[in-house]
């Protein structure tokens, strides 16, 4: 009786979440607390932040609102929240968020713990592990254990080198030039939707095989997209077996894709051709004790290279116009050095060419700087943990921003001013291991960061080759602090193709 009345009650709280989801997050903290709260209230959960006399924990923020703690003040703006708690407490602090403590770690010296910390200690897999498997699948990414995901990584690694990057370069251009034919001589654009739709088309081509790509049209599109509507708050704060119109939309996706994927997989194990591509090196691919890799395992990890990246290098490659449509001197240096660098007539990219586009790659670096497409990179305390004169308890969701370390007024000159000279001169990012940290550090760095480069560097060659972009009426986009990734909020762009 008390599993049906938890069951019926998360139904009705569910759709309502699902309701608010995409509009104040505000609210859907209060709808999705009060579903937890009942959850806590029939199991007689404790939930108090207990201190010790005998050890010095963080400086603890206390809150009025019972269970609810600073969840509202966050979700509104939470690098406003984090900058204050810094100045107030110092670079380690704790409070508590929808029944849960969350310790974040501010500047280079304490971020020095999360990325150099072992999984056994501040653990992944309890944190990530509920948004990601409903959609990568299971037996992969974060529900299995760290060795083995540690294999899988290795095993995508390989796959991800200067040989192929020199192979993507030629198709993402391609890509590019073929999807913005639409847009026609100019005009005013959602930037966002448009890179977002190009970012999984590039990716596709370049990650997922010939194959896969080809497949790839708006019915397939549109699962891709129901897919990666399983990355929300929702997702991430209630259970997956709630009956949510987006989860029941992921969950079929999931299956769809998949079996499209096995499809494919088969017709290529039993073709005689092996082809260059990260699909063919998934399926030559062994773990340590020699076993193979099985379809359901092939198919989950081409899931999850292609969209854990897929919202992370699509904000950024936004931002990134933004910031050069309002900076139309640093555009036009831009196109200027494709000149430099690949000659008048503007030949086809190359990866030699992308490599000496300095200044390209300094827009990038600042875009990821004051726009890092990760607000916060969490972690679960499984053992108590010193930093600081502090100790962690166990059970604590330990946490970087990026987003404030790389702005953090101690450490940044001008830190709010978007300047890619800052990187020709001494600055944090060479002279702090943890001040520049878009993509994790140490055992923790993404590795899709190269191609992300690539695919980024590439995708705005093309287009800086191609158009002027201009504000619209000198507007630059608010930053969306209700979605997980940080994405620019009515993202319109005008632009003018360039005259040859």
């Amino acid at each position: 009786m008390l599993l049906m009345l938890l069951e019926a009650g998360a139904s009705i709280l569910g759709n309502a979440v699902e309701k608010v989801v995409d509009g104040s997050l505000t609210s859907m903290v209060l709808v999705t607390s009060a579903f937890i709260l009942s959850l806590a209230y029939f199991s007689k959960m404790s939930l108090k932040h207990y201190e010790s006399p005998n050890t010095k924990y963080p400086p603890y923020i206390h809150s009025s609102i019972p269970f609810l703690g600073h969840a509202i003040a966050f979700g509104k703006n939470p690098i406003d929240f984090l900058e204050d708690a810094y100045c107030k407490y110092g670079p380690v602090f704790s409070f508590t968020m929808v029944g849960k403590t969350f310790t974040y770690l501010l500047g280079s010296e304490a971020a020095a713990l999360l990325f150099n910390s072992k999984n056994e200690d501040l653990n992944a897999e309890d944190v990530y592990s509920k948004l990601t498997t409903p959609v990568f699948g299971k037996g992969v990414a974060y529900d299995i254990p760290n060795t083995l995901f540690l294999e899988q990584k290795k095993m995508l690694k390989t796959g991800l080198n200067i040989a192929q990057f020199k192979q993507h370069i030629p198709l993402i251009e391609e890509e590019t030039i073929e999807y913005f034919k639409r847009w026609g001589d100019s005009g005013v654009k959602n930037l966002f939707e448009a890179l977002s739709e190009l970012i999984i088309l590039t990716a596709s081509r370049c990650l997922h095989g010939k194959e896969i790509r080809n497949l790839l049209n708006e019915k397939v599109a549109q699962l891709y997209a129901d897919l990666d509507g399983g990355f929300t708050h929702a997702a991430w704060l209630l259970p997956s077996w709630l009956p949510l119109p987006s989860f029941r939309r992921r969950d079929r996706a999931h299956k769809k894709i998949k079996n499209i994927f096995y499809d494919v997989i088969k017709k290529r194990r039993e073709s005689s051709t092996k082809e260059d591509d990260m699909l063919q090196t998934l399926l030559d691919a062994t773990y340590r004790d020699g076993t193979s890799l099985t379809d359901d395992e092939i198919a989950g990890m081409l899931i999850g290279l292609l969209l854990a990246g897929q919202h992370t290098s699509s904000t950024t490659s936004a931002w990134m116009g933004f910031f050069l449509a309002k900076h139309k001197q640093l555009q036009e240096r831009c196109y200027a050095e494709q000149k430099a660098v690949a000659g008048e007539d503007l030949p086809l990219l190359t990866y030699d060419q992308l490599k000496d586009m300095s200044l390209l790659d300094r827009c990038l670096k600042e875009t990821l700087r004051l726009r890092p497409p990760i607000m916060t990179m969490m972690r679960m305390a499984r053992t108590p943990q010193t930093v600081a004169g502090y100790t962690i308890p166990t059970g604590h969701q330990v946490c970087v921003s990026p987003t404030v370390n790389h702005r953090l007024k101690d450490t940044w000159v001008e830190r709010f001013d978007f300047d890619p000279e800052r990187y020709l001169q001494d600055n944090p990012a060479a002279q702090q291991k943890f001040a520049f940290v878009p993509f994790g550090a140490g055992r923790h760095r993404c590795i899709g960061e190269n191609f992300a480069y690539v695919q980024i560097k590439t995708i705005w060659s093309t287009l800086i080759r191609l158009y002027e972009f201009d504000l619209v009426d000198g507007y630059f986009p608010d930053v969306n602090y209700t979605t997980m990734i940080h994405t620019p909020t009515n993202p319109v762009i005008s632009y003018k193709r360039r005259m040859k």
